[in-house]
């Protein structure tokens, strides 16, 4: 009976860590439109390195290439350098979701529906990114355990156009101005 209820109080408190995960914490915009302020807490993630850093060609090649030991030692680092690229990834999607939840109360359908395309990717993103960790941080601990956490690069892409269309819709002068 102990046993039992030990186990749904770990499930419990397992299914609330990864809900609060997955909402992420943001700090305070000071803006809730996209705007200059929000763009300027937005962590830099290039999609094509971090693309390299999880290719199985290019660790296959790493391993042909170099003696055991310092591939292992290779390969930690370039796992320690993914998981840094998807914690911000992880972040930008917390603070986005913030901005597409502020975009669903605008009274222009298109602005909220594209408000909540983007809170549904940004929470998609963040579980994508809690997986990906967790197989990251077993490749550190594992350095020949290959790993494919490429839903991360992929959500990412399609939250940055969600983005964009978002922004325009919201500024299309800008928009305008912009392309010129």
């Amino acid at each position: 009976m102990t046993i039992a209820v030990l186990l749904v109080l770990m499930a419990c408190l397992t299914l609330a860590l990864v809900l609060w995960l997955a909402k992420g914490s943001v700090p305070k915009l000071l803006s809730t439109n996209i705007s200059e302020d929000s763009n300027n807490c937005l962590r830099s993630v290039d999609i094509q390195a971090f693309r390299n850093l999880i290719d199985p060609a290019e660790e296959a090649f790493l391993r042909s290439n170099l003696p055991s030991a310092e591939f292992r030692m290779v390969q930690r680092e370039r796992m320690w350098a993914a998981i840094a690229y998807v914690s911000c990834a992880a972040y930008n999607a917390s603070i986005l979701m913030k901005v597409g939840e502020s975009a669903r109360d605008n009274p222009n359908l298109e602005v909220a529906e594209a408000g909540r395309a983007l809170v549904d990717d940004a929470i998609r993103l963040r579980l994508y990114a809690l997986h990906a960790m967790a197989q990251l941080y077993l490749a550190v601990a594992l350095p020949g355990l290959v790993v494919c956490p490429l839903g991360v690069p992929d959500r990412y892409e399609k939250m940055t156009g969600l983005v964009i269309r978002l922004r325009s819709l919201q500024y299309p002068v800008r928009s305008v101005v912009a392309a010129l």
